[in-house]
């Protein structure tokens, strides 16, 4: 994916559930380290997990699976090398990082999930220690081998996320975790309540001939989920259980969705600020967008609406993930403890636009900004997360073990030859 608010950047959530040197150490430089496999204090499970990670594809394994991992945070390395979307690495919580850990952050912006995943090739190349990773690029890093799994016992805040955020399937694998749980939005629906006086029940609009010239969608390849959770409601006979997982008649199906309705789209939208415009200036009046978007133009007092129609919405979620040859493992440690700390990732929810995984920041939000808890549904309910299918990379096995899922690749070509 793209991702770039235009400033200076399925799992279903169930709340309620519950360098070579440098891998041949495991990731430890003075802390100590102990096989994944080890029971570590307070946990019967690998790798310090309270809840087991679901994200395990049958026939596939993670080549760094059964590398060591820290059991205490040595002293800091003085430095620590960050593959980030723009936007992430704010002076506002990085600075008071630096001061508190001696580790200088070094910053390297990816303008897409594609040049994340390029990066950390070779496990990050013994450069880089850790990556913003988002769903449609988990498992492409995980299972080339360019992860280093994580002992969650060291980041005390972990405890605090909303469980679905503590061993998610895009970051946990067989009970083996490769980071720690960031943040999160929904893929809404947007419309002009002028054109709109009652919010649309369903994304049929955006597929609507009425609306040509006015529908503004993503430019990026993971739109084809879109249409396929789409697809499930409205074509039940295709038997879409998954639409991250397309055997090829069903990826055809939402490709031709989405070819046919090219002639709709005023602009498919790579910046957030993009699709701002498009709506402040009359170009566009319905469309996918996320809650950065809404909030932007409810403060500029514009009339947007916002909802999840009911066949439900996409989202997509992000992961510190540890490179498998992090030449800097303690203060990448030192990062993912302050990242997920309640102040911190309350800071980034409201300087960014997204929704928190630490379920303590809401109040927190509030503060630095009224309303913003709210607007970016750190409270909601457990009827809205139920309908959110997070991003998770298309592999060409299914999770059922069978080979006949379209990989990514082939998203990525239909995208830019049959739909665009």
């Amino acid at each position: 994916m793209k991702r770039t608010s235009g400033r200076s950047r399925p799992m279903t959530i169930v709340l309620g559930l519950a360098v070579a040197s440098v891998i041949a150490a495991g990731c430890s430089s003075s802390g100590t380290s102990t096989p994944v496999g080890t029971a570590s204090t307070g946990a019967g499970t690998q790798n310090g997990a309270t809840q087991n990670g679901g994200g395990a594809v049958a026939g596939q394994t993670v080549p760094t699976a059964n590398l060591p991992v820290l059991q205490t945070v040595g002293k800091g390395e003085g430095q620590l090398n960050l593959i980030a979307w723009e936007g992430y690495l704010q002076p506002q919580w990085v600075k008071p990082f630096q001061q508190q850990t001696g580790c200088q952050v070094n910053a390297k912006y990816a303008g897409s999930s594609d040049e994340m995943v390029a990066l950390m090739k070779n496990g990050g190349g013994g450069q880089y220690d850790m990556v913003s990773s988002s769903g449609d690029a988990d498992l492409r890093i995980l299972y080339a081998g360019d992860a280093h799994p994580v002992n969650v016992n060291l980041i005390p805040s972990w405890k605090d996320f909303y469980p679905a955020f503590q061993s998610p399937a895009f970051n946990t694998i067989n009970r083996v975790h490769y980071g720690v749980s960031l943040q999160w939005g929904p893929n809404v629906l947007m419309y002009n309540t002028k054109d709109f006086p009652t919010a649309p029940t369903s994304w049929d609009v955006i597929y609507n001939q009425k609306y040509k010239g006015q529908v503004t969608v993503p430019d990026n390849p993971i739109q084809i989920a879109d249409a396929a959770l789409y697809l499930k409601t409205h074509q039940p006979s295709l038997g879409i259980t998954d639409p991250y997982e397309l055997t090829q008649p069903q990826f055809t199906a939402a490709v031709t969705l989405l070819a046919n309705q090219k002639p709709l789209i005023e602009k498919y939208w790579s910046l957030a600020s993009q699709e701002i415009f498009d709506f402040k200036n009359g170009n566009a009046i319905v469309g996918a967008g996320w809650p950065y978007q809404v909030s932007t133009l409810k403060a500029d007092h514009f009339t947007i609406g916002t909802t999840i129609p009911s066949e439900g919405a996409t989202g997509w979620a992000d992961t510190w993930m540890l490179a498998a040859k992090a030449p800097h493992p303690n203060c990448a440690y030192m990062w993912m403890q302050y990242i997920s700390t309640p102040k911190v990732q309350a800071e980034q929810a409201v300087n960014y636009g997204e929704t928190p995984d630490n379920k303590l920041a809401c109040p927190l939000m509030n503060q630095m900004q009224a309303g913003s808890c709210e607007a970016y549904h750190a409270n909601a309910p457990q009827s809205y997360f139920d309908t959110i299918s997070l991003w998770k990379t298309p592999l060409a096995t299914c999770d059922n073990g069978q080979s006949d899922c379209v990989p990514y690749a082939q998203w990525v070509s239909a995208w830019n030859t049959q739909v665009k």
